[in-house]
């Protein structure tokens, strides 16, 4: 497995990671694969500019990736945004190298501390982030309209 970071020049591959993630975890995302599926390349091309992407590959196969936003609560934060493992190649580490990308990554950056949010019922995440060092801020929300229903909490890693 090797991680590499996206260049903003293959907003396609991000374009295309993402709409199988979407598909293949809809609860995991506050974005629909309905609502990425429709927007135009623009989108994805200040996505990739904007949004370091760390991508997962086996062989020459996209296996996951992460993003990391600089949009926190304060300036000195960050969020961690869009993990996702392809189901073939879950419980092999590949979740805890992106993880580690991130951090490494908001390290250099200066960052002090990364944030993100996660299903409550993604226990498997949620072990996954426990184990990375993020801990619950003791924020609590719900995603966006169409589903509400599924409730999130905050967690954060001190650099």
């Amino acid at each position: 497995m090797r991680i590499e970071r996206l260049s903003k020049q293959a907003w396609r591959r991000l374009k295309k990671i993402r709409l199988r993630a979407l598909l293949d975890a809809p609860d995991a995302f506050g974005t629909t694969h309905e609502e990425a599926e429709t927007w135009p390349d623009e989108v994805w091309l200040r996505q990739a500019a904007d949004l370091p992407t760390f991508i997962a590959t086996a062989g020459t196969v996209d296996v996951g990736f992460v993003r990391i936003s600089p949009e926190g609560h304060a300036p000195e934060d960050a969020e961690l945004i869009s993990m996702w493992v392809a189901e073939t190649a879950r419980g092999r580490g590949v979740a805890e190298a992106l993880g580690d990308a991130v951090v490494a990554f908001a390290r250099e950056a200066g960052v002090k501390r990364v944030l993100l949010t996660v299903a409550d019922s993604n226990t498997r995440a949620i072990a996954l982030y426990e184990r990375l060092g993020f801990r619950p801020t003791g924020v609590t929300g719900a995603y966006p309209p169409p589903r509400e229903h599924i409730t999130e909490h905050e967690r954060a890693f001190v650099i």
